[in-house]
């Protein structure tokens, strides 16, 4: 039996459904190629936007024309926080939400002996436990993702995440140990460690992210720690020097940002201000050398005004992001920033959209102009560039370098000689 398995949205899912897709191998249901027919069909879904629900629902009928008789899979995010939408979707033939993937595969057998339709969406539960998972393998060669962490209560105005993934949880310590050292036989060098609210890993344990960090960088055979996106708020000074202690710390640092206007921070129920952001920047800059600052950045929330906007620009320019994702607020509904009557007009938000992406790819362009003439170990990945075969500084600058060699998979010293828009270019040492 053949299956077709869908991401749709972060890390995480990724994550996720390389779990999913470990288990089915293991009772003889495999992934299908490219282009090949499947007699299952599971679709991981994300919920953080509207659009990502109709991609959801699109990608479903396209899988169900292209394998008629396929039983159908929805779940994830989208079935979570919207159980009875997602319920409704006569496509699907069993439906479960972000809880239970470990059941998923007793569905599946169950609805081939009686084909009758299962919906399963079990609510989260305050108190409830991390789900045990863990990987072996990943399609990339090089870097494996590991979730440690799950949950989230911070609650912003305009996100619908903390309905969708339940309280805050963590994967225990020696589990984490225990799954990196078996990525370290697979043979992968850098593991990033993801989550759906990164830094409150541990909260429910007595610890903290730093605790994680240290003991995944005493795995022998990993070469390489990255962090997935972090809410800023949450570093602490102690943490990054605990952090700089660390020699196989990458020091690339994703603070979501949102906002860098004040008012617009308040009322998107963000829990820094700008003047605390810029602080963290600043302990990062001093405790480590030659880090990047990357983030997330929304334009058009309800209420912004051009001033509002501005200061935000005004602000990721200061701050000299190496790379920035800009985004125009979309109405999420079941979130309080849903039904306010100040919404933006699209066409402002996509003209703010524009003008913050020339900004940001300003400070891109500074970035990497700053990275020329430095001497750094580079973890090759893929040889799909015009410019050759590229990689990722500790800092994850992308440098590409021509050579015959195939050094995929190689961590080498490279001198950057030259920046692009989006990468930078270097010689082997």
């Amino acid at each position: 039996m053949k299956a077709i398995f869908v991401t749709l949205g972060c890390k995480v899912n990724q994550y996720e459904t390389q779990i999913l897709q470990e288990r089915f191998a293991k009772a003889g249901i495999e992934s299908a190629g490219e282009g090949e027919m499947a007699a299952l069909c599971v679709v991981n879904s994300c919920t953080v936007t509207a659009s990502g629900d109709k991609k959801t629902r699109q990608m479903l009928r396209r899988l169900k024309r292209q394998n008629p008789g396929a039983v159908m899979v929805l779940t994830g995010c989208y079935p979570q926080a919207f159980p009875q939408e997602a319920a409704a979707l006569e496509e699907a033939d069993i439906i479960t939400g972000s809880t239970n993937r470990s059941g998923l595969l007793e569905l599946v057998q169950a609805f081939l002996q009686n084909h009758q339709r299962i919906v399963q969406i079990i609510p989260h539960q305050k108190g409830e436990a991390f789900e045990k998972m863990s990987a072996s393998r990943f399609l990339e060669r090089t870097r494996a993702f590991v979730k440690i962490q799950d949950g989230c209560d911070r609650y912003c105005a305009y996100c619908i995440i903390p309905y969708a993934r339940g309280p805050v949880r963590s994967k225990p310590i020696l589990d984490v140990v225990a799954e990196l050292k078996t990525l370290a036989i697979q043979g992968y060098q850098e593991v990033v460690l993801v989550g759906i609210n990164l830094p409150c890993y541990g909260k429910d344990l007595g610890l903290r992210l730093i605790d994680a960090v240290e003991a995944a960088c005493g795995v022998e055979g990993i070469r390489r720690i990255r962090l997935g996106s972090l809410e800023p708020e949450l570093l602490t000074a102690e943490d990054l020097r605990r952090l700089a202690d660390q020699p196989k710390f990458c020091p690339q640092f994703h603070l979501s940002l949102q906002s860098g206007c004040d008012r617009t921070l308040k009322e998107m129920n963000r829990h820094y201000d700008s003047a605390e952001y810029r602080r963290i920047v600043e302990d990062i800059r001093r405790a480590f050398e030659n880090p990047s600052i990357t983030t997330d950045i929304m334009v058009g929330f309800p209420g912004e005004t051009e001033e509002d906007f501005c200061r935000s620009a005004a602000f990721a320019r200061e701050i000299g992001l190496a790379k920035a994702h800009v985004f125009a607020y979309s109405v999420r509904q079941g979130t309080r920033a849903a039904d306010r009557q100040d919404q933006v007009p699209q066409q402002v938000k996509e003209a703010r959209s524009a003008r913050l992406i020339q900004v940001t790819d300003q400070t891109r362009r500074a970035f990497l102009q700053t990275q020329v003439g430095r001497e750094e170990e580079v973890l090759f990945e893929t040889t799909e560039t015009p410019y050759g075969v590229e990689g990722y500084t500790p800092n994850y600058t992308p440098v590409c370098v021509s050579c015959e060699e195939d050094l995929r998979g190689q961590l080498r010293r490279v001198k950057i000689i030259a920046a692009l828009n989006d990468r930078c270019l270097g010689e082997l040492i």
